[in-house]
């Protein structure tokens, strides 16, 4: 009979076999000269996490190991699911105002993926994971069919009927008035304050500047901004801010 001592390297050594097979079971070959670990849901639910906190600061593009997971949030129930509780939030701050009759209770309101969404034109961006292009962008832009993002259409309705003045400042430029009028009609937005785009004097400043002068003349103006929505912290930072700001999720690109 063997001894325990003689027993003991064998097993150890079966060990060692056992453990190596399962973390190569681990690993799935993608392409030739790619692996990714199965565990990238994991690690890609982590990244979402760490850049919708901006805890992740300044990032180009979607990890090409998330494409499969960013598809898979903003075409299924989460995102969707994710939208609706923070128009809930929203909605419920918004009932707790007191509103002057006065007319100068503002809510300012970002528009690409705020009430608009631009998921069709991401979807042959791979999902943030391909540069930004600007030409292709503005391409998309021209076609004016960007559809309106269910909860925050629900919302902006809700928060014009209870009497907010509402303010649309996007990043987008004035040259692209028209069309982006044009579009917001057409995915069932009205009745807006004022919308202000990009002029030429607006041009090179980051989000937050320029989204911080532009509410800085609201107020100069005498309207008290109560509240902001907006997909980039870049819409909600800054001076000048509302009383209450709110976060749409976005995990496809980054607005510095």
């Amino acid at each position: 009979m063997a001894s325990y001592q003689s027993i003991v390297p064998t097993i150890l050594s079966l060990l060692c076999l056992v453990s190596t097979a399962f973390s190569h079971s681990l690993i799935q070959l993608v392409s030739s000269n790619r692996k990714i670990r199965v565990d990238d849901d994991l690690y890609c639910d982590s990244w979402r996490l760490s850049v919708e906190t901006n805890n992740a600061g300044y990032w180009s593009t979607v990890p090409s190991r998330c494409e499969s997971f960013v598809k898979d949030y903003l075409t299924g129930e989460r995102y969707l699911s994710d939208s609706e509780v923070v128009a809930e939030d929203t909605l419920a701050f918004a009932k707790t105002v007191i509103i002057a009759k006065d007319g100068r209770d503002g809510w300012v309101f970002d528009i690409d993926e705020t009430l608009l969404s631009n998921l069709p034109f991401y979807k042959l961006q791979s999902f943030g994971t391909k540069t930004y292009n600007e030409t292709s962008w503005d391409d998309w832009v021209k076609l004016g069919e960007a559809p309106a993002l269910p909860a925050s259409l629900k919302l902006y309705k809700e928060i014009v009927q209870l009497g907010f003045k509402t303010f649309l400042i996007t990043g987008r430029d004035e040259h692209q008035r028209n069309v982006t009028e044009k579009n917001l009609l057409s995915a069932g937005y009205t009745n807006w304050e004022r919308l202000i785009l990009r002029g030429p004097s607006d041009q090179g400043t980051t989000a937050v500047a320029y989204k911080s002068v532009k509410r800085a003349e609201l107020e100069y103006q005498g309207y008290r901004i109560q509240g902001s929505s907006g997909d980039q912290w870049s819409d909600l930072l800054g001076f000048a801010v509302a009383k209450r700001s709110f976060k749409l999720p976005n995990p496809m690109y980054y607005i510095a």
